[in-house]
């Protein structure tokens, strides 16, 4: 991380939304490189271009079950008058030996097998007789149960035009071509591609490793007996859940007690796993909000104003956050506030895109789009605030989900996406066309 970011607002500062997230991404920095077996590399971003070292495929090879034959040989060919060939043997995927097809003659082929020399098309085994001379097959049998075996006659049924059912080489890609150029994202289909053209291995920067935290003596884990005032910790698992999902590896850690001293040492043994730390809980003004005192002192001794900053943004919800780095290896941390709503939007608006930039994306925000606005009222938003409302979008159309209140979650698991109420906005009529956030 690096601490090149000054803050130099005063306590009583009011940050806005922007100011806030362009601190945060001026300071993360994406992870250094690491070269990664295939199978590990799986969503992380490729940091290099990767050239092909051999055509794919590299050979002419049948792309169907049947016969290698010269066109000349089959013109004309149908039921009524087969072209009838004599069978010189068998070629299959993987196979060393090359027979060679020469007049009259042709070869049993399997898909994939390389065009023997001599053959200039493939007639499927479908417009044969398979060899059994019994009229048109279904489809060809293995060589095991097979009475006539490699050997004897053929009669085909159609004519064949060159190059018919043969998969060039190269038609995929071709020695020298580019396959993936840096920045891909590396999933399935790009995985399959570098094991295809031969690479092992491959250059990417790595997903981030998150810790989740959650703090408040209130909290207990679920499947466990409540207590009085007590409640189920929801917001480490929401969390843990949206740093895998925005591409993270993430470890949940069980919620801490409202304990300074204990809140500092589980941070301090989990940094050793983190690339990047997230705490939600305990940064407001309570006499319990243990995050903000057990971390508002800690700095990198080494490092000229780093450390955590907490600070009032003019959003709703998540007004309280936190802001810095921490230990050694000033591991970034982000303090949200404990509210599930504002927890998650704030990690969506945040923490999202900190996580997108370590992995070294250039894309690091959810897409946006406009939307018209469907509901029975107006919607009320603070003066001076940058609200955030629950909705779901379809067609154009958002409509909100739950009310304004920041530990809605059932309205949280029912939103696709996020309403946004500009600062200098206090009423929103139906109809109208708002800034939608997509979340789905």
């Amino acid at each position: 991380m690096s601490t090149a970011a000054t803050r130099t607002a005063g306590p009583d500062h009011l940050w806005t939304v922007d100011e806030h997230l362009e601190d945060i991404l001026a300071t993360v920095r994406p992870l250094d490189p690491i070269e990664l077996q295939l199978l590990d590399a799986q969503g992380c971003v490729l940091v290099e271009d990767v050239t092909v070292p051999v055509s794919l495929p590299p050979f002419d090879n049948s792309s169907m079950d049947g016969y290698a034959v010269r066109v000349t040989d089959v013109a004309g060919a149908s039921e009524e008058y087969p072209a009838v060939l004599t069978v010189i043997g068998d070629v299959a995927a993987g196979q060393a030996e090359s027979l060679h097809v020469g007049p009259g003659e042709t070869a049993r082929i399997m898909t994939g097998a390389p065009l023997p020399p001599g053959a200039e098309a493939v007639v499927p085994v479908e417009w044969t007789d398979g060899g059994l001379g019994e009229g048109p097959v279904t489809g060809m049998r293995a060589r095991s149960q097979s009475p006539e075996g490699a050997g004897g006659h053929v009669h085909v049924y159609r004519s064949a035009e060159a190059r018919a059912h043969v998969r060039a080489q190269g038609s995929d890609v071709k020695a020298g071509d580019r396959a993936l150029e840096a920045g891909t994202v590396l999933g399935p289909p790009q995985i399959a591609l570098l094991a295809a053209i031969g690479r092992g291995t491959v250059r990417v920067r790595p997903r981030p490793r998150v810790v989740v935290m959650s703090t408040g003596s209130e909290l207990v884990q679920p499947d466990e007996q409540l207590g009085n005032g007590q409640i189920y910790d929801s917001n480490s698992f929401a969390l843990t859940a949206a740093a895998r999902d925005a591409g993270a590896i993430a470890y949940r850690v069980g919620a801490v007690a409202d304990d300074a001293e204990t809140l500092r040492s589980a941070i301090e043994d989990q940094l050793v796993r983190a690339d990047l730390m997230v705490t939600t809980g305990g940064v407001s003004v309570g006499a319990y909000d243990v995050v903000k005192e057990a971390l508002s002192s800690v700095g990198d001794e080494d490092e000229e104003g780093a450390g955590i900053d907490f600070r009032k943004l003019a959003m709703q919800p998540g007004k309280p956050q936190g802001f810095g780095s921490i230990g050694p290896d000033h591991i970034p941390l982000l303090a949200l506030p404990g509210n599930p709503v504002s927890s998650y939007v704030s990690f969506e608006l945040f923490v999202r895109p900190a996580i997108r930039t370590l992995m070294g994306l250039d894309d690091v925000h959810r897409p946006r789009t406009r939307a018209t606005l469907t509901a029975d009222k107006a919607l009320t938003s603070p003066k001076g605030r940058r609200q955030f409302l629950r909705g779901t979008y379809a067609d154009g159309a958002v409509t909100p989900v739950g009310g304004a209140g920041s530990h809605l979650v059932a309205a949280l698991a029912l939103a696709d996406a996020l309403i946004v109420v500009p600062e200098n906005v206090e009423s929103v009529e139906p109809g109208t066309e708002v800034d939608v956030v997509l979340l789905g």
